[in-house]
């Protein structure tokens, strides 16, 4: 049944839904990029989520979302979320619903479209080049992340590709310490259902849990307690 559904979906991907996501691509980033020039960037990154919804709604991906009742709108945080596929990116920019910059790789901002609106929009680039550089990074991101904007960040530093989470890697922790910032734990759930590698796309239901945030200032010197609080209130959302 599932290969049958695959090979259905085929010419739907092909000539509709990759020439319409290459269209909207180009279209937002143009409208988000504008908006941030014209107005600011917090207008610029609606832009940025309505591309996301619209990805989803033409893949299609439908989306559940529990727990955002656990956001303050007024304060800023360290988003941490597991990390299934590409699509988490389309599933947290569109069902978020919060205002939120990215911690990109700085070679992203060259790329076509997409890189120069991201810029725009007030994303953060991280420049690993040295610990100078990367500190630099950090300051800007002190600049950005104010009055209820925040950042996400995937800890386990590349995809799992399931419903099983990875180990995490200390820097989203780092950050939130230097940032003095709360954890906002986010679960994704079966992303990687709908998006895995390459053109391995099939329409799908996936699901997002936000938890209650965790105050950092409680796990001052005690970063891995936090890190193992962090992995298992994520897991406990996942199938």
């Amino acid at each position: 049944m599932k290969k049958f559904a695959y090979w259905l979906y085929q010419p739907y991907k092909f000539f509709i839904f990759i020439p319409l996501f290459t269209v909207a691509s180009f279209l937002f980033s143009f409208l988000a990029a504008s908006f941030s020039i014209l107005v600011n960037p917090r207008v610029g990154s609606f832009w940025g989520a309505m591309w996301a919804r619209v990805t989803g709604y033409l893949t299609p991906m439908m989306v559940t979302v529990k727990g955002r009742e656990n956001i303050d709108k007024k304060q800023s945080y360290v988003i941490v979320a597991n990390h299934q596929s590409g699509y988490d990116i389309f599933l947290l920019y569109g069902w978020l619903k919060i205002d939120f910059k990215w911690i990109m790789k700085k070679e992203l901002r060259h790329a076509p479209g997409i890189g120069y609106a991201s810029h725009k929009v007030g994303h953060i680039f991280l420049d690993r080049s040295s610990p100078r550089a990367a500190m630099q990074s950090i300051e800007e991101a002190k600049r950005k992340l104010q009055n209820g904007t925040s950042v996400v960040i995937f800890p386990e530093g590349t995809r799992s590709g399931s419903n099983q989470m990875r180990n995490f890697k200390k820097g989203a922790f780092k950050i939130a310490f230097e940032l003095g910032l709360p954890i906002l734990p986010v679960s994704i759930v079966d992303t990687y259902k709908v998006y895995n590698k390459g053109l391995n796309l099939l329409p799908g239901s996936v699901h997002m849990h936000i938890h209650e945030a965790i105050d950092t200032t409680q796990y001052l010197d005690k970063q891995n307690e936090l890190m193992e609080l962090t992995h298992s209130t994520i897991q406990s959302a996942l199938c």
